[in-house]
């Protein structure tokens, strides 16, 4: 029986695949504090799932384009799995206490999450739109090129109802048309196409178990906007946030935006 190749010629296959060996320079606390390398990796690892969520996310949108609506649900339920693990990664911040991020808080300066392009290109492509958001990149032109291209691209959500429409359910021209830089407004066609799909609870009905793969996918970011604020409670309260944020009081107001709305509204009716 043959055992695992010890000997390469040059670097090792691993680390040329994954590049490990730069992904463990990347961390460069600013303090000497201890707390602070574990603040600062989960960050990272966040923002990692965060792009694998957007990657996902757009791989959906070709299927969607493409009409292929049981091979979308595959890079969806991937997406719900980052989410679960993006959730997951608040347990390894669950530690801190404000006197613990106080020991180098000042050390961010205006350094935020707010600032954060991935989670806002995650957040476009979620339907939670705003052209507000992409300024603090505005002296950063590729970034604040790819957000601005972000914002007036198509959601999922958008693709979705293009989707519907081309399966004939009436969707009028003004939720088809809508402006996509702005926040996605329920539309009452858009409710009531969801309501006619989950009348029909065939298990070859892809349309219902598109809906239900994404309502899965809606929770799990709404799970994961919940934990932040309960992070940013535990170990700030209502403090003003990092870099001149509102903390808690903008994470409360960022809840109130729902994901797929029409998704979770025409369930009253069914």
């Amino acid at each position: 029986m043959t055992g695992p190749t010890l000997d390469f010629d040059d670097r090792v296959p691993y680390d040329t695949y994954v590049h490990a060996s730069t992904l463990h320079t990347l961390q460069q606390p600013l303090t000497k504090d201890p707390g602070e390398m574990s603040f600062l990796v989960v960050s990272q690892v966040m923002e990692l799932y965060f792009g694998l969520a957007r990657f996902e996310l757009r791989e959906t949108q070709k299927l969607l384009r493409d009409g292929d609506v049981w091979g979308a649900m595959a890079p969806l339920r991937r997406t719900v799995l980052d989410l679960e693990a993006l959730n997951a990664a608040w347990r390894g911040l669950r530690w801190m206490t404000p006197a613990d991020f106080n020991r180098f808080r000042n050390a961010l300066g205006e350094a935020s999450g707010f600032q954060s392009a991935m989670y806002r290109h995650l957040e476009f492509l979620l339907g939670l739109k705003s052209e507000s958001v992409i300024r603090p990149f505005r002296r950063h032109a590729e970034l604040y090129g790819e957000l601005s291209d972000a914002l007036h691209a198509p959601s999922v959500w958008d693709d979705v109802i293009a989707l519907l429409a081309r399966r004939g359910f009436d969707i009028p021209p003004d939720a088809l048309n809508a402006d996509r830089t702005r926040e996605h407004e329920p539309h009452r066609a858009v409710e009531a196409a969801w309501e006619e799909i989950y009348r029909d609870d065939r298990p070859e009905n892809a349309l219902r178990a598109l809906g239900e793969v994404l309502t899965d996918v809606a929770e799990q970011f709404g799970d994961w906007r919940y934990k932040h604020l309960v992070a940013v409670q535990r170990t700030m309260g209502a403090k003003p946030g990092s870099g001149g944020s509102a903390g808690t009081t903008w994470l409360m107001r960022s809840m109130a935006r729902v994901v797929f709305p029409e998704l979770w509204s025409a369930r009253t009716a069914m």
